[in-house]
């Protein structure tokens, strides 16, 4: 344990696991074996970091017997109260996880990227760099996120064209994908497979079958061009 780390009450801290300096533990905090926590990052009450992956009896996309690596918490992270970081996650430096998120297993999360309350981050997928994905959003399996993303609240991706019916959709499901500076409105759903190219706005509410092209607006549902992104909100020019 380095130097100045803090560990509240009732915390329990399984073996092998690395805690640098400055870093601040809060109460009743669960952290399994193998994980690192990098110095001078914030543990809130209650985060269980480590998780282990649970497989359903009907699950289709959860791998429970695969071997992961230990969950790393980079350098200046904050984690909220009540979050769960699953055992392979990684979350790069000074990254945020607001109270009651989860972020699962294989998942990596980018430097200062802030994931909000309530979020849901499944397995197998990249998030970016300075990246925000707000309250309640949800990010299915296999999705990738780059850079500078914006995702407002309770927007949904899907990841399975099949609706869990035949046994076809094994092997298919496919997550979304949104390229560096996309951006989606509040509420909105994006379809399985498709992407939202650079500087790319999928409206409020707006359901997104088919992919965006860059700097293009698209709305409704399904969505289609409402407008040309001004070149004032191009990412570049910020």
């Amino acid at each position: 344990m380095g130097n100045e780390a803090r560990i509240g009450l009732h915390t329990v801290i399984g073996a092998g696991v690395t805690i640098g300096e400055g870093a601040v533990i809060g109460h009743h905090v669960v952290i399994l074996e193998g994980t690192s926590i990098g110095s001078y990052a914030v543990i809130h009450d209650h985060a269980v970091i480590g998780k282990l992956p649970m497989k359903a009896a009907n699950s289709a996309t959860t791998n429970a017997g695969a071997r992961l690596a230990p969950a790393r918490i980079g350098d200046g992270c904050t984690i909220g109260t009540g979050a769960v970081i699953y055992r392979g996650a990684e979350l790069r430096e000074k990254a945020f996880v607001a109270d009651l998120a989860t972020v699962r297993e294989r998942v990596t999360i980018g430097e200062k990227t802030i994931i909000g309350r309530g979020a849901a981050i499944e397995n197998d997928c990249v998030i970016g760099a300075f990246c925000k994905l707000e309250t309640n959003s949800y990010i299915c399996a296999f999705s990738e996120l780059e850079d500078h993303v914006f995702v407002a609240p309770c927007v949904t991706t899907t990841n399975d064209n099949y609706l869990a019916r035949s046994d076809a959709r094994f092997g298919r499901f496919k997550g979304v994908t949104i390229k560096k500076g996309g951006r989606v409105g509040a509420n909105a759903t994006i379809l399985p497979g498709r992407t939202i190219h650079e500087d790319g706005v999928a409206a409020a509410g707006s359901v997104v079958t088919k992919d965006v092209p860059a700097r293009t607006i698209v709305a409704g549902n399904p969505a289609r061009k409402l407008r040309d992104v001004p070149p004032e909100q191009w990412l570049e020019n910020q």
